[in-house]
């Protein structure tokens, strides 16, 4: 088995560790999986990522891979597939995971599958998966009889595993390189909050048009950054001009499972739903007690937001020494 991490501005990116997890939930207690990492970051990196439960760690350190289009990384992908004799491969649910699954999958010839919750190994040996569907209103499970197959595993369904002490066994790769190749020039970062990225965070804090306008969205940013969330916003939100539609969750914008998602003068229609039902806990926050939010909502608060917000900041801040 090959878990494939992922590093970002030099660092590896946490997820890669769920992905660990998730390869040691259906491989044998003598079958450490192996793992994959490439760019000119990946033998710094390969240690933590190692030290998580890996064997060895196939390092590409290729200049070139700083930046990897989604071709060269699935070209180094199956390289490392091939060396380390893999029948399975699992990558972090990300943007770029879970672009370069069905590449890999195409040229690997195997089954490829995004979305992952939970994997287990059914009586024959097949891997038997779950994953949400419908925007997260049914689970599905499935089992894979393809002999090969390639996974991404969804954000937060999987708890990163405790830091070991697993030396890193670090071993060269060089994936084959074609002599025409198309290559990332820059990135331009879209508008976010202060906080960690919106569909990486552990923590969201979402806020809709019960904020009432534009200047009144420091409540909800302010409540984030005593989290230490990402902040988020409804449909309503972006399209009034308040904050950028990078900031959206929903339907057309981005889905999130971090594990405690706070919906703040947010009513629920589906098309948010759809983009924040698989977080782990959803606490709303309005003054309409029949919003459709609190259908979704594992806890509720009835209330006027502008006196809620302020006394819940005040206290998450005092809870973590913040001042």
């Amino acid at each position: 088995m090959l878990v494939v991490g992922e590093i970002r501005d030099g660092r590896l990116v946490p997820s890669s560790l769920e992905a660990v997890a998730a390869a040691r939930a259906c491989a044998g207690p003598a079958d450490a999986p192996e793992g994959l990492l490439v760019g000119p970051a990946a033998r710094t990196e390969s240690g933590a990522f190692a030290a998580a439960g890996l064997g060895t760690v196939h390092c590409d350190a290729d200049e070139a891979l700083a930046r990897p289009t989604p071709w060269a990384w699935s070209r180094a992908i199956v390289a490392a597939a091939t060396a380390a004799g893999a029948e399975t491969i699992v990558l972090a649910g990300t943007a770029a995971g879970r672009d370069v699954v069905g590449r890999v999958a195409a040229v690997w010839e195997a089954a490829g599958v995004t979305g992952v919750t939970a994997i287990a190994r059914g009586p024959t040996g097949r891997l038997r998966l779950t994953r949400p569907v419908f925007g997260g209103r049914a689970t599905e499970e499935l089992e894979v009889a393809a002999p090969r197959a390639v996974l991404a595993v969804r954000p937060h369904a999987f708890a990163p595993p405790p830091a070991g002490t697993t030396a890193a066994t670090a071993s060269d790769l060089s994936a084959p390189r074609p002599e025409k190749d198309g290559r990332i020039t820059g990135f331009e970062r879209v508008a976010g909050g202060a906080g960690p990225e919106l569909g990486d965070a552990a923590i969201v804090v979402s806020g809709g048009r019960g904020v009432r306008a534009a200047e009144n969205f420091s409540l909800i940013e302010d409540l984030a950054r005593a989290f230490g969330a990402a902040v988020g916003a409804s449909r309503a939100v972006t399209d009034a001009g308040w904050r950028p539609v990078s900031f959206q969750v929903g339907q057309t914008g981005k889905s999130v499972t971090p594990q405690l998602y706070l919906a703040v003068g947010i009513s629920g229609a589906i098309q948010h739903l759809v983009g924040m039902v698989g977080s782990r806990v959803i606490v709303a926050i309005n003054s309409d007690a029949q919003a459709p939010i609190f259908r979704v909502a594992d806890y509720g608060v009835v209330g006027d937001l502008f006196q809620i917000v302020p006394a819940l900041t005040r206290e998450v801040r005092k809870a973590r020494g913040l001042g």
